[in-house]
């Protein structure tokens, strides 16, 4: 399944459920500044695109691209792999939690670097995630080789050579609701509309998502939750392995 059959099926409600966090708003704008120009790739519903430089998105689902605002940015409909601009002619470009989902990651990163002198990709360590996420660990191990298996932080940084890396934690209130986001708010998983808007859910085989679920849920209300990670409720951030990567050609 490639990007715009995936956000197709998983994307109505990104604009509601996935609202930029406004923490990782500062982190990514901070490598912006100075900056004139960006392409967004893989730009959604518009989330985390800056005010303070001139930007163009890039988007492959209609659906996504409807529930852009009437002041968002001018979006192109278009791919990763094939994006439809002279070499050079943006000085960032940015790409947060999309890389995983083209159809030719290579060949994306490829375009990133010809289009940009700047790369700024938001990814993940699939190593961190599985061992610090409590419900890909202890709850969903079927997910656990799709992780592994997804173009993410070694991949990224593979095709982008040299980059820094800079930890993103996930606050406990987190807004954007990836699929990490609810660590310390488990019920809210077994929230449909959640789910629908965390592919790594939506897109694994809901036959194993819905047991998994019933045994969340049980252990949620019996308070077995609550006791088995009751080191998670001290904390107001923690490190699932997302990480902000940036390159420079």
């Amino acid at each position: 399944m490639n990007a715009p059959e995936i956000y197709d099926r998983i994307g109505t409600d990104y604009a509601t459920m996935r609202k930029p966090d406004s923490r990782w708003v500062a982190r990514i704008h901070r490598v912006l500044q100075g900056h004139r120009t960006l392409l967004n790739i893989g730009a959604g519903t518009g989330s985390y695109e800056p005010g303070f430089i001139s930007v163009v998105g890039i988007e492959p689902s209609l659906i996504m691209i409807r529930q852009r605002s009437s002041s968002a940015a001018p979006v192109v409909c278009g791919v990763a792999e094939h994006l439809p601009f002279p070499e050079g002619v943006f000085d960032v470009s940015l790409a947060i939690l999309t890389v995983h989902h083209w159809s030719d990651p290579a060949a994306g990163l490829k375009e990133m670097r010809r289009v940009s002198k700047k790369q700024v990709v938001v990814t993940w360590d699939p190593d961190v995630f599985v061992r610090e996420f409590w419900m890909v660990r202890d709850y969903l191990p079927e997910a656990v080789e799709r992780e592994r298996q997804k173009a993410a932080l070694s991949f990224v940084l593979t095709h982008l050579g040299p980059a820094s890396i800079e930890i993103l934690p996930v606050p406990e209130d987190c807004s954007d609701g990836f699929w990490g986001a609810y660590w310390k708010r488990p019920a809210s998983y077994l929230n449909p509309t959640v789910r629908g808007a965390i592919s790594g859910l939506a897109l694994l085989d809901q036959g194993i998502v819905s047991a998994t679920l019933d045994r969340l849920k049980f252990d949620i209300e019996s308070g077995r939750w609550q006791t088995r990670y009751s080191d998670l409720l001290t904390l107001s951030e923690i490190d699932l392995g997302y990480r902000l990567v940036v390159a420079e050609r």
